[in-house]
């Protein structure tokens, strides 16, 4: 498997951030980025239940699925919008 690594339970995994389904893992200072929070606040919220859940890419190693980010920064746009109407 030329390109790949395996995670701990063997599994393969693309090197690059793209797996084979198209979901793209962006790491804290690019959820940051996108979102404009801080790390703290990314945290807290979600702890809350606020924000999507990161995922363990290693093993002391998270990031965030892209789709989901942008999923939630569009509910919040338009939920802003909708307050504002």
């Amino acid at each position: 498997m030329a390109g790949n690594i395996a995670t701990d339970d063997g599994a393969p995994v693309a090197r690059n951030a793209e797996s084979t389904n198209g979901a793209r893992i962006l790491r804290l200072r690019q959820v940051c980025s996108v979102t404009d929070f801080g790390r703290s606040m990314i945290y807290q919220m979600e702890a809350e239940g606020r924000f999507p859940h990161r995922v363990h890419i290693g093993i002391r190693a998270v990031g965030w699925i892209e789709s989901e980010i942008q999923e939630w920064l569009r509910i919040r746009i338009e939920s802003g919008r909708a307050r504002r109407a």
